[in-house]
């Protein structure tokens, strides 16, 4: 079978994916965005690859990070590149096209140069683009918003009734595509996300990474990954006050984009050393970057709910550390951390109860320790690629 895998975000796991259905005969094209400032997987081929497994990188303007809270900027160049995307489509002709992590408008020429040929549309829904803008363009212009909101709700609703099967990341999604959506209950698979693990060992602190920055014998709390509208950096630099009369404590934030560049204002403005800054790493630096933190942290805001289940998570789970969320208590990534005891779990509106939690975590090496390992024994008992990949291969087949 001919399958073209389209992620626009290039995540790490959905790469993974691509590769283990080459693995099993399909004829796989990886297809995912250029410039986006998103952390990427392995998009490079590998020299043990499977014979018919690639990747390519489908062009998009330069500026999108640059304009990326601009609403109109940021739609124009959202519908080019579902063009070119769609141009990909008609160029390669796949049987199968499972499309990822998808702006609305984007998905939707996507979707036409599927049905075009009469090929297969399935739409692996990681997020409900169309609530997200909704709340957001609400707020910024009340009159018309509401009419904004609705055309996008209109553009998702079509793509999930049209779609031939929906991938859902949780069973939290299944209620909204049916009731709010129209989707036909009978084309709705759950499939949770997962992380890599065979690209995520457990390594020593003491590393390469962790001795170039310095850190190998600080208490890092460590934060990775997308720091931006959904969430809230001002916890991060609180952190970093709570313990700044402790000079062996570290606050390390490897991240790009808006909510990086306002914590270093700050950081900057109120002369905090214990709060380290740096950009995104490659991926196959990851394991030594994680190993690098004492405490892994991860921020939702409220409003996110249960519409979002952040991967960096998934990613820390395989690192062996403790897990510190500011998250909704309705959302997965909190349940995971509760349910497994990985960590501790806070709402992301209480900045007090997020520095308490952090002061047991560091105060209390043996809790810590054991959420440690109890958050990579979930990794290892849940994030098999090879039984993720054969329910993907069922939905391809059926």
């Amino acid at each position: 079978m001919k399958i073209l895998l389209h992620d626009y975000a290039g995540h790490p796991f959905q790469v993974q994916l691509s590769r283990e259905l080459a693995r099993q005969g399909h004829r796989v094209l990886h297809a995912y965005a250029g410039a986006l400032q998103t952390p990427r997987g392995e998009l490079e081929r590998r020299a043990d690859d499977p014979e018919h497994f690639d990747t390519t990188e489908v062009p998009m303007d330069p500026d999108y990070a640059k304009h990326k809270y601009s609403f109109r900027r940021r739609r124009s160049m959202e519908i080019d590149y579902g063009r070119r995307a769609a141009e990909l489509i008609d160029r390669w002709d796949p049987d199968i096209v499972l499309s990822s992590n998808t702006p609305t408008e984007t998905q939707s020429a996507i979707l036409e140069a599927s049905r075009q040929h009469d090929r297969r549309f399935i739409f692996w829904c990681q997020d409900f683009y169309s609530i997200a803008v909704d709340k957001l363009v609400r707020k910024k212009l009340p009159l018309i918003g509401r009419l904004i909101g609705g055309y996008y709700k209109h553009l998702e609703r079509r793509q999930l009734r049209q779609s031939d099967h929906v991938v859902a990341i949780t069973e939290d999604f299944r209620p909204i595509m049916v009731e709010e959506f129209d989707t036909d209950p009978d084309k709705i698979s759950v499939i949770p996300n997962w992380a890599p693990l065979e690209n995520l060992p457990v390594i020593s602190k003491a590393n390469d990474w962790s001795v170039a920055h310095g850190l190998e014998e600080k208490f890092v709390f460590l934060y990775t990954g997308t720091l931006g509208m959904k969430h809230n950096p001002e916890l991060l630099l609180g952190l970093a006050k709570h313990f700044h009369d402790k000079p062996e404590v570290q606050v390390v934030v490897v991240s790009e984009g808006i909510g990086a560049e306002w914590l270093r204002e700050r950081c900057a403005a109120e002369a905090l050393r214990n709060l380290t800054l740096l950009p995104y790493q490659p991926f196959d630096r990851l394991p030594e970057v994680l190993a690098a933190g004492d405490v892994l942290t991860g921020i939702l805001e409220p409003e996110a709910g249960i519409f979002s289940v952040p991967s960096k998570v998934l990613t820390y789970l395989c690192a062996r550390r403790p897990i510190l969320l500011a998250v909704p208590e309705v959302n997965l990534a909190a349940r995971i951390i509760d349910n497994e005891h990985a960590g501790l779990t806070v709402p992301p509106s209480d900045p007090l109860a997020f520095v308490e939690a952090a002061e047991q975590l560091y105060s209390n090496p043996g809790m810590a320790a054991t959420c440690g390992q109890n958050a990579r024994n979930y990794a290892e008992n849940t994030f098999n690629i090879d039984k993720i990949a054969v329910k993907f291969g069922e939905i391809l087949n059926d």
